[in-house]
């Protein structure tokens, strides 16, 4: 079983998120959700990116922090969905208990001096007009500079946010596939 601060994405604390946490809790997994919006939720990225800028990313990550904080010391597995991943991200990365971080639909920059050794997979759509694929593969060799075990797993045709049931981007086929993918890294973890 493992411990999971699950993060959402720039549309806030949606239902897919919901969904997400109890599939996961359904795998034995124990799961903490919070709501870095305050309640806000919105339905489109020009709602998502406006309340994001509005909040800002410091502010953000000091509540992704602020969440994380009483949970980290038996060790977390960070996850997030887009920007919840991006923040998930530089989590893992400060947490030398994090024991692992899964990814799905994002990623964020990194110091050139990032070390660790967790592993790490990606799930992200192909091509993904968030997530370039110059952008990926540049992160791609920078995490495993840094020493992490990556993995990634790209859908062809997917949507960005391809595992929300109630985005446009939704695709079924690839959202199970992805769920059963990360689902076995989970256990290993």
């Amino acid at each position: 079983m493992a411990r999971i601060l699950l993060l959402h994405s720039m549309y806030g604390l949606r239902p897919a998120v919901h969904q997400a946490a109890d599939r996961l809790r359904a795998a034995g997994h124990e799961v903490h959700v919070p709501d870095l919006y305050d309640g806000r939720v919105v339905d489109t990225p020009e709602e998502g990116i406006e309340i994001k800028e509005e909040i800002g990313r410091d502010e953000l990550l000091k509540r992704a922090v602020t969440a994380a904080a009483p949970l980290s010391q038996e060790g977390l597995v960070y996850a997030g969905f887009s920007l919840g991943a991006a923040l998930a991200q530089n989590l893992a990365l400060a947490d030398e208990k994090a024991r692992g971080l899964l990814l799905m639909h994002g990623t964020s920059d990194m110091a050139d001096d990032a070390s660790t050794d967790i592993p790490v997979q990606l799930h992200v759509a192909d091509p993904d007009t968030y997530e370039p694929v110059d952008w990926l593969n540049a992160w791609y060799l920078r995490m495993r500079r840094a020493g992490a075990d990556v993995e990634v797993f790209r859908y062809p045709g997917a949507g960005h946010l391809f595992t929300d049931s109630d985005l446009p981007d939704y695709d079924a086929d690839a959202a199970e596939q992805a769920w059963a993918v990360a689902l076995d890294f989970l256990s290993d973890l």
